[in-house]
């Protein structure tokens, strides 16, 4: 069984309430409140900035070129080709980027980002990758979930951009590379560092699934 399989057989059961949420439910629906989606949307921008820091954390800790290509593109993936969409949403709210990266971040995203940092500085390289990978992963996970359970109600979904991001080739393409990655640098870890792993994983299923609780909450 490589790693990343037995990582997921493990946060499965977490993941999948991702895919039973009522904020993923309603965004396939096209139902969500736009207000609700607006206030994660900031949340998300203002979670992408701090995680692309973990990827410059790796950037630093990455021992050859080609792990410094690697941690280099995953920022750009983060900070530009993830961040797209939020970007083209958030003009249409009529929210100017410039102070929404300065917006107060909310408990669960400022826990979140502050745990992945503190991952990436205190462990090693392994670890930081970890640290990073549910994020990518669940989010394809969830798009392609939408994407096809939905399929009947995206055509004129307010929401169809968002769903195109993180069911897109390019997104699978991104992913696939972490999972693969991750399988790699794996390969010959011991049991006692594959728990630790393992830990580090799991925590931060459980902050995405905060996220997603924190994204449905009723907005003040």
């Amino acid at each position: 069984m490589e790693f990343s399989e037995y990582l997921f057989k493990e946060a499965k059961p977490i993941w999948d309430e991702y895919l039973n949420h009522p904020f993923i439910k309603e965004l396939g629906e096209g139902t969500l409140p736009k207000e609700k989606f607006k206030s994660y949307l900031i949340q998300d921008y203002l979670y992408l900035k701090e995680y692309s820091k973990v990827f410059c954390i790796g950037v630093v800790k990455a021992t050859t070129m080609d792990e410094m290509k690697f941690f280099y593109n995953s920022i750009k993936g983060a900070m530009e080709d993830e961040t797209e969409s939020h970007i083209m949403y958030l003009k249409g709210f009529g929210v100017n980027l410039s102070k929404a990266e300065f917006m107060e971040k909310e408990l669960v995203t400022l826990n979140y980002t502050n745990y992945m940092q503190a991952v990436g500085l205190k462990g090693d390289l392994i670890e930081t990758a970890i640290a990073t990978l549910p994020c990518t992963w669940s989010y394809s996970y969830v798009g392609k979930y939408v994407a096809e359970k939905y399929k009947d109600k995206l055509e004129d979904n307010f929401y169809k951009g968002w769903v195109d991001t993180y069911n897109s080739e390019g997104y699978d393409k991104f992913t696939e590379e972490w999972i693969d990655y991750t399988n790699k640098i794996c390969k010959d870890i011991s049991e006692e560092k594959k728990k630790k792993l393992l830990d580090i994983f799991l925590k931060c299923s459980i902050y995405e699934k905060q996220f997603w609780d924190m994204a449905y909450k009723e907005v003040k």
